[in-house]
């Protein structure tokens, strides 16, 4: 296999000869099961890797009766390897700061620091060595180049750049593929206007940042006299949330632009986030086994599903040595499918992409609800805006589902007739889509606040009631 060692040494001046559509071609086309034979030989390096420099991975290895001298086949590491999740590298990071006891290398080696924003408890550090950090460009500049994209396009990055891994790993990838890196950003006052401007202007050939953060552009694009179509872009490439595998959304945003949408995109704690990337020829995300290995498991037993089923991703590194992940469950949903794809490659694939967290699936009246469902069903209505909110309550005892949406300029200038029939036809459509009975209220234009970063949609009002409820309860005892 090409350039196949650990720690991972890859020549940073060879490309492919510009007319394949492989990067690696004998990685990414062998028999699934050559693969799997090369894979658990890795998983038997970094195991015995982690185990010797990380006390992290003894620890709980040890507790869990596991040493990796026992493993001699993938059933075996995914069986005996006990999972890790977030919490456990948060209280590691806590005992032993800043990077925890699952730093593989010494701290001088260090070379990029990301993170988490630690918006919901303390932030987790992200340490990256300097082999890493090559290693992450080259995996995705293969991905990249499995996409279409060649070196000399120009690649506009549109994504914030702070401890956020998606806006640099895009970068890095970009640079490394030789392509013109334009590293736009996002986030700032008025930084979406001048973003049209000079898409309008340089033509790149590709486009990442969120979906969301597309389609509020393509909004921005027309109000300053803008065509997006004009801007030329072949590609556009997503990560950051559930959107750019669902059809819905996918359709509208390549409707937009007129270029190929791909997804990409698992955790930062993963990167290479763009383990999970489409390919030119397939839908969804492939899992680039020989990068991360990727299995999708229950997510209360953890033991991995047939494909054809939904799970929750559990991912472990396969080219990573300073702060390695060996089984971290990632709390998302995915369903996936067996390879090859028409691509030609031999990954196992996630058709429709990662569907959503497991946490924020919401239940109403008995039916498991999760946004993005509700956003690909808008997505398909013609007269959507661009924009709605999803507020849960309870009226008593029964709990309501309220989508707060905005109409596109179309419907809103043809009167309240027009803007009566759009709020029908969304209730009915949302109500056969997810079978829940679904009130809609329509906003006026550009009322919900549009993002440059991860859209955030529910409001679960029903906490609020509980703890008001609460307190009466105790108030009265």
């Amino acid at each position: 296999m090409e350039q196949w060692s650990f720690p991972p040494r890859y020549d940073n001046s060879y490309l492919p000869d510009p007319s394949s559509r492989y990067w690696f071609e004998r990685r990414e086309t062998m028999p699934a099961g050559e693969r799997d034979a090369a894979i658990l030989r890795r998983l038997q390096e970094v195991c015995a890797y982690a185990y010797e420099k990380a006390p992290f991975y003894r620890e709980k290895w040890d507790e869990a009766g596991f040493h990796p001298s026992q493993l001699k086949t993938l059933e075996d590491f995914e069986t005996r390897v006990p999972v890790v999740e977030k919490a456990n590298l948060r209280r590691s990071q806590t005992a032993h700061p800043p990077f925890g006891n699952y730093l593989c290398v010494p701290e001088s080696e260090v070379f990029h620091v990301h993170g988490s924003s630690g918006t919901t408890g303390r932030p987790t550090a992200f340490a990256i060595g300097r082999d890493d950090w090559d290693a992450i460009a080259n995996a995705h500049a293969r991905i990249m180049w499995a996409m279409g994209l060649r070196p000399g396009d120009t690649i506009c990055v549109a994504a914030v750049f702070s401890l956020y891994m998606g806006s640099w790993g895009a970068l890095v990838g970009a640079e490394r593929l030789g392509a013109k890196a334009f590293p736009f950003g996002a986030g700032a006052a008025g930084m979406s206007a001048r973003c049209a401007q000079w898409l309008d202007m340089l033509k790149p050939a590709a486009f990442y940042g969120t979906p969301t953060y597309a389609l509020h552009l393509a909004d921005v694009a027309r109000e300053n006299g803008l065509n997006p179509r004009d801007f030329g872009l072949k590609v556009m490439f997503f990560s950051g949330e559930p959107g750019a595998s669902i059809p819905g959304i996918r359709d509208r945003i390549e409707e937009l632009y007129g270029a190929r949408v791909y997804d990409s995109g698992s955790m930062g704690e993963m990167t290479p986030w763009m383990h999970l990337g489409g390919a030119e020829g397939s839908e969804g995300m492939l899992c680039w086994q020989d990068v991360v290995y990727t299995e999708v498991c229950d997510p209360e037993t953890n033991a991995r599903v047939p494909y054809g089923r939904r799970g929750t991703p559990i991912y472990t590194h396969l080219e990573r040595s300073s702060q390695p992940m060996i089984r971290l469950k990632s709390g998302d949903l995915a369903l996936w499918e067996q390879g090859p794809t028409p691509c030609g490659r031999t990954y196992p694939h996630l058709p429709m992409g990662i569907v959503g967290r497991i946490d924020d699936q919401f239940t109403i009246r008995g039916e498991n609800v999760y946004p993005s469902e509700i956003d690909a069903a808008l997505n398909q209505l013609r007269g959507y805006g661009g924009e709605h909110r999803i507020i849960i309550s309870r009226d008593a005892r029964m709990d309501e589902l309220v989508v707060r949406v905005e109409a596109d300029s179309a419907v809103a200038q043809k009167g309240d007739a027009a803007m009566e029939a759009f709020r029908r036809e969304a209730s009915d459509y949302l109500q056969r889509l997810i079978g829940v009975r679904t009130n809609v209220e329509l906003a006026p234009q550009n009322s919900i606040e549009r993002t440059d970063f991860k859209a955030r949609r529910v409001i679960d009002n029903r906490e609020i009631l509980q703890q008001a409820m609460a307190q009466q309860e105790k108030a009265r005892s």
